[in-house]
């Protein structure tokens, strides 16, 4: 099986992280460290492993990074107040609290509370709304983001596409749309948001262009719903089980990557296609926040 049609996010979160590193060394000359702050609550074992991949990658690009890790009891009202503190901490840049969150803390309540200018995760309704609107001072979510760069410097042509997305989530699906339906550069696409209750999903994705599933569901997307020499990006990440992998289980994405790599004109694989992109994004809206904060456009 010829692997050239693959979507390498590994090498092109490289090329953002050196990007990223040069801003952080730019920055340092002018005195200031970029700091991000993680807030975890509760032990959820996916939330302890991304968390640790994000300090990792915070120390290896020079940027300053505390976690705090609050239990998981703890009342919605201490949550907002340690944001509060971050957000009026001037060392501090950049704040994401990592999902999923206790169901006694309401999600909404807390991104709206952490302070757009510190909003590295893009989920405030203040850049929400930026992003609709096309006003690009805004942070975007760093998935959606993160595929959006991964289609420009493949050189994927994106302006009068036809785009389905597969999932209407307000994490990948709608900020996505937002991103890919603007009047602008690497974007100007005609996008379809399908979704559970679309009729006929598959119908919709034969006739797509660039394909994009984040629907969370395992090896949704299947040959019979790819049109040759599509591109094909996959978000999901499924827990399956498996009883021949070591812990009985393994990964898969929403795509059926054995069956449609072959007719993709381009696919990125799963692992190492948009995960490493989305880290990528975080550090570099990090370093945004911090140039904002220096350069007194603190939004």
């Amino acid at each position: 099986m010829s692997h050239d049609n693959l979507i390498d996010g590994r090498s092109i979160a490289e090329e953002l992280h050196r990007e990223t590193a040069a801003r952080v060394e730019a920055l340092g000359v002018r005195g200031v460290q970029p700091g991000l702050a993680f807030v975890r609550v509760g032990e959820d074992p996916a939330s302890q492993v991304y968390v640790g991949m994000k300090e990792k990658m915070s120390a290896r690009l020079g940027i300053r990074s505390q976690t705090h890790v609050l239990p998981g009891d703890t009342a919605e009202a201490e949550l907002l107040t340690l944001i509060e503190r971050l957000n009026g901490d001037p060392a501090i840049h950049g704040i994401l609290v990592q999902a999923p969150l206790p169901d006694q803390i309401e999600a909404r309540k807390v991104y709206s509370t952490i302070s757009p200018a510190k909003d590295v995760d893009g989920f405030h309704p203040v850049n929400m709304g930026r992003l609709l609107l096309g006003d690009t001072t805004g942070f975007v979510p760093c998935t959606p983001a993160g595929v959006h760069e991964l289609l420009i410097r493949s050189g994927v042509n994106i302006q009068g596409a036809e785009v389905v997305i597969l999932g209407r989530g307000n994490i990948v699906g709608k900020p996505m749309a937002a991103a890919l339906i603007q009047k602008a550069r690497h974007a100007d696409a005609t996008v379809t948001v399908c979704h559970s209750r679309t009729r006929d999903l598959a119908a919709h994705c034969r006739r797509a262009d660039i394909v994009i599933a984040a629907m969370g569901v395992p090896q949704f997307v299947t040959a019979e719903m790819i049109q040759p020499g599509a591109v094909v990006i996959d978000v999901g990440v499924n827990r399956i089980t498996d009883p021949s992998a070591p812990r009985g289980h393994r990964l898969v994405g929403d795509v059926d990557f054995a069956a449609v790599q072959p007719l993709a004109g381009r696919i990125t694989p799963n692992p190492g296609g948009v995960g490493p992109m989305t880290i990528a994004v975080l550090m570099q809206n990090t370093v945004r926040a911090a140039e904002s904060a220096v350069d007194g456009r603190g939004r």
